[in-house]
């Protein structure tokens, strides 16, 4: 299958170079000053151990002159409408999107723009950032990838999508469950970066602080919102969740900390705002969910 790459950053830069290395056909789409530098410099990865580069296949804008079978997205929220329309010419009629933002909201905008049997669910758990140079720096050793049909994708379809991802060099896992995964780890992004984001540190930092048993309750208050929703947090899983949540010393921070940090824009209205809207409508309390997104809110407003 060929595959197309929207954005060559921490995310689709790290997961696009491990199928490129593996031989799998991977193009990249990105805008034009990253582009110059991959062709320039190639895409780096280094870090925990390991240390690669390729010489990727680039595109840019309005450069889509064919379609492609699988769009891997990994914009970020605020960049994803203006990148549906950079890479709306590369869907066919057979084409699968796999995005793997963060949060529900991003299923709704691409469904509407693209057929929903075609839109399937993802998550992946990756460390990884993109350093000063514009390479991919793994933080950690973790990569995983899980995906799935939504609405009645073809199994064909699915089959051939694992077997392209599938041996790359990081689990993929196709999964049955996509929605309970994308809900469980969405619990996990919205109670660490509500609560790093509103207290301007990380976990060990916000512990050191007496703040352990706010952390565990927006954990909680999280969990309680999936599982009115209808995807409640495996127990095991929930109770891992508090105690990383109240882990002294941890360095724990979410890629939304880390942009609220350097003053940049932060996604925090598709993560907490929308949990928040949907714990309205589901009639859960979460007040400490509701102050962590006037938080955000204001510094959104104040940028």
């Amino acid at each position: 299958m060929r595959i197309l790459v929207i954005g060559a950053g921490a995310t689709g830069g790290l997961f696009g170079a491990r199928l490129a290395t593996a031989g799998r056909d991977v193009t990249f789409l990105v805008r034009p000053r990253r582009a110059e530098l991959l062709r320039e410099r190639g895409l780096r990865v280094h870090g925990a151990g390991q240390d690669f580069a390729i010489q990727p296949k680039v595109l840019v804008t309005g450069e889509i002159t064919e379609t492609y079978d699988v769009i891997l997205v990994s914009v970020k929220a605020v960049s994803l409408e203006s990148a549906i329309e950079d890479f709306a010419p590369a869907v066919g009629p057979d084409t699968l999107v796999m995005p793997f933002l963060n949060g529900r909201r991003h299923l709704e905008v691409l469904e509407k723009r693209f057929d929903a049997d075609r839109v399937l669910g993802g998550v992946v758990r990756v460390q990884t950032t993109v350093d000063t140079e514009g390479d991919i720096f793994r933080v950690g050793e973790l990569e995983e990838m899980f995906y799935g049909a939504r609405v009645g994708t073809a199994p064909r379809r699915l089959a051939e999508l694992h077997e392209t991802l599938s041996g790359a060099g990081f689990p993929a896992t196709l999964s049955e469950h996509i929605d309970a995964e994308m809900w469980t780890k969405w619990v996990l992004i919205a109670s660490f970066g509500g609560a790093t984001c509103m207290m301007r540190g990380t976990i060990g930092e916000i512990v050191a602080a007496g703040g352990a048993q706010f952390a565990a309750a927006l954990v909680d208050e999280c969990a309680a919102v999936a599982a009115a929703a209808g995807y409640p947090v495996p127990e095991q899983i929930h109770n891992g969740l508090r105690a990383s949540a109240t882990a002294p010393g941890s360095p724990a921070a979410t890629s939304m900390y880390r942009d609220l940090s350097h003053g940049y824009p932060t996604e925090s209205d598709h993560l907490l705002g929308d949990f928040l809207q949907r714990a309205r409508q589901l009639d859960v309390p979460t007040p400490l969910l509701e102050l962590a997104t006037i938080s955000m809110r204001v510094y959104e407003n104040s940028r």
